[in-house]
């Protein structure tokens, strides 16, 4: 027979501990794992959070954020801070166009409410593409009506074409007209700091680089500029006089006399805007809710009191309409927004590999039978730019007619990426051209023999190390990027002209760096229509047989969101997972913490003069020519 020993008092309170460790260790991984698969089964029953949109509805457009071709963030960041109520700071042009087109073909819509003082607008093309969606849904019998605080000119191009403007009897706007005015550093750099900045170039209109080699800007670019902006200035004036019904040479008159007329209204500007017939009324805001209650229907738990729907909730509302599989066959969007940089590169900016690889996989995917590419970009790095342009041969080559749609801006290398398509649409306000090349090399031994630093050493050649910034530069190495330089300009032009069927002589005429309008550009060939994204999908269409609007698909290619992505988007869209992350601290918390935040991008320059393994000197196919 055998014995157990007992276990001493001691011994049996530890185990008995440990086992109830044990027990509750279990118990809380269990609870926490039901609770998980509960909020998995709730949020994939719930769906997204809409509500059903209601006859008589007010859609308001109050967009906060910069006007963008394309979200420089994942959607899984975007649903969190609108979540949490942060500021996206982004609005995309084709949302707010799709979403007026679809208002004015929406028997639930009334009548279409605008409030863009927190637009941050861009430039003028992307700014007349969302007039021109206003003016339809004004066209279509349906109200449209504006109100602003403050509101700056390029929100006024846009609520301009409302039917009624209301301003703040404390509010104001003005129409000054457009400048461009540069910051120059040359005394500041080779005088003051004894940084000596070295210019190569081709083209007297480049003017790029000119701040860091002038104190000022030269005739050249002056006369450029000028020229550019005035089309795109008389051009704002036909437009807004057109939707006011007012005289464009009265308007121009009225800023020239802007300061009599303000001192008659007493400095007051709200009613010195009323004098011009720039805007119908001044009215403050509750003013325009009582007006909006009395046309519409009223609802307490609505702000403002009277039935409406935002504008991200509308496109939800649009989108959940549209059919999970489509069967038709598509034309590929690609946007090619920001600098062009080598590499990968996030949205936002265009990269020589990242966006190559969208149209490649246009080119590859059977479903795709035409492709757009949407330009909005200054330019950037040559050899990034022959990458681009390289994939839109290919396309040609495959079969698949190509348009480009030129942005608020397609010059320099963001023409060098436009200039094989089939057919290039730009707005008559777009900037485009700027045809020339660059490099700018700094080198800094004055800078250091200021504070007692210098620079020595041996190499095998004498152009060992002859690129470092810390020696000045031999006159020989300004030989060889000259010669970059000048080689990447015939390139430039030789391919322009081969693209575009015209000598090169001719091409070189309209080139050397000049900056055009799209009107411009269209009359000495750098531009094949005047017209937006509607016109090149038109065209895309057409070229490709595809028949009539409704037997294909537009569909935008982008980089693809991640799984967790996804889910993480789903979740906080959820009604379930909204609830839980609105209530639970923790969860706001926990998730704040871990988003990943993207390091801020190096500013272009400073980027591009880093040397590139085995190339030393690179070719910039650059404009600084935002307005």
């Amino acid at each position: 027979m055998n014995d157990t020993p007992r276990r001493g008092p001691i011994a049996r309170f530890f185990v008995g501990l440990w086992d109830a460790m044990n027990f509750t260790r279990r118990l809380i991984l269990n609870l926490l794992f039901f609770a998980l698969l509960l909020l998995f089964l709730a949020i994939l029953g719930a769906g997204p959070r809409t509500r059903p949109l209601l006859d008589r509805t007010a859609l308001v457009i109050a967009p906060d954020g910069a006007l963008v071709e394309q979200f420089s963030s994942d959607p899984a960041s975007r649903a969190l801070a609108k979540l949490l109520g942060e500021k996206r700071g982004e609005v995309q042009l084709r949302d707010l166009v799709r979403a007026l087109d679809a208002a004015r073909r929406d028997k639930r819509i009334e009548r279409v409410v605008l409030d863009l003082d927190k637009l941050q607008a861009g430039g003028m093309a992307s700014l007349r593409e969302v007039a021109d969606a206003i003016a339809r849904v004004r066209a279509s019998g349906k109200q449209v009506v504006a109100f602003s605080e403050m509101m700056d000119q390029k929100q006024y191009l846009l609520a301009s074409q409302a039917n009624e403007v209301y301003l703040d009897p404390m509010g104001g706007m003005l129409l000054e007209g457009l400048g461009r005015y540069r910051t120059y550093f040359r005394q500041g750099l080779q005088d003051k700091l004894g940084v000596d900045v070295h210019l190569f170039k081709v083209g007297e209109y480049k003017s790029a680089a000119e701040p860091y080699v002038l104190d000022g800007a030269s005739p050249e670019a002056k006369e450029a500029d000028l020229y550019w902006m005035n089309d795109v200035w008389q051009r704002y004036l036909a437009d807004v006089a057109k939707a006011r019904k007012l005289d464009a040479a009265k308007l121009a008159e009225g800023i020239d006399q802007m300061p009599e007329g303000i001192a008659a209204a007493q400095g007051d500007l709200a009613k010195f805007a009323l004098q011009a017939k720039l805007v119908d009324g001044l009215k403050t805001r509750e003013d325009v809710d009582d007006l909006l209650i009395e046309r519409g229907i009223a609802d307490e738990d609505a702000e403002g009191g009277f039935r409406q729907v935002s504008l991200d909730e509308y496109l939800v509302n649009v989108d959940s309409g549209i059919q999970a599989v489509d069967q038709r066959p598509q034309i590929a969007v690609v946007v090619a927004e920001g600098e062009i940089s080598g590499g990968e590169q996030p949205p936002g900016s265009v990269g020589g590999v990242s966006t190559s690889a969208l149209l490649r996989e246009a080119r590859d995917d059977e479903n795709v039978k035409a492709v757009v590419l949407r330009v909005d970009s200054p330019g950037g790095e040559v050899f990034a730019s022959e990458q681009i342009r390289r994939e839109i041969v290919g396309l040609k080559k495959a079969g698949k007619p190509v348009a480009v749609s030129m942005g608020d801006l397609a010059a320099s290398g963001g023409y060098w990426i436009s200039m094989d398509a089939d057919r290039i649409y730009a707005d008559a306000s777009t900037i485009t051209g700027s045809i020339g090349i660059f490099g700018l090399i700094p080198t800094i031994p004055r800078a250091l023999e200021k504070i007692g630093v210098r620079s020595d050493g041996v190499g095998t050649t004498r152009f060992a190390g002859a690129f470092d910034i810390t020696r000045p530069l031999q006159p020989e190495v300004g030989q060889v990027i000259q010669a970059v330089i000048d080689k990447g300009y015939r390139d430039f032009t030789g391919r322009v002209a081969q693209a575009r069927n015209k000598p090169v002589e001719q091409v070189d005429e309209v080139a050397r760096g000049r900056v055009w309008t799209g009107a411009q550009a269209k009359e000495r060939g750098l531009v094949d229509e005047l017209g937006g994204m509607q016109q090149a999908i038109d065209f895309a269409a057409e070229r490709a047989k595809l028949g009539k609007a409704g037997d294909y698909q537009v569909r935008y290619l982008e980089k693809a969101a991640t799984p967790f992505e996804r889910f993480f988007t789903g979740l906080i869209e959820s009604r379930a997972g909204a609830a839980w992350m609105r209530h639970s601290d923790f969860a706001r918390g926990l998730i704040a913490k871990a988003s990943p935040q993207a390091a801020a991008d190096l500013r272009f320059l400073e980027g591009s003069i880093t040397p590139t393994r085995g190339v030393p000197v690179k070719a910039l196919a650059y404009c600084f020519c935002g307005l």
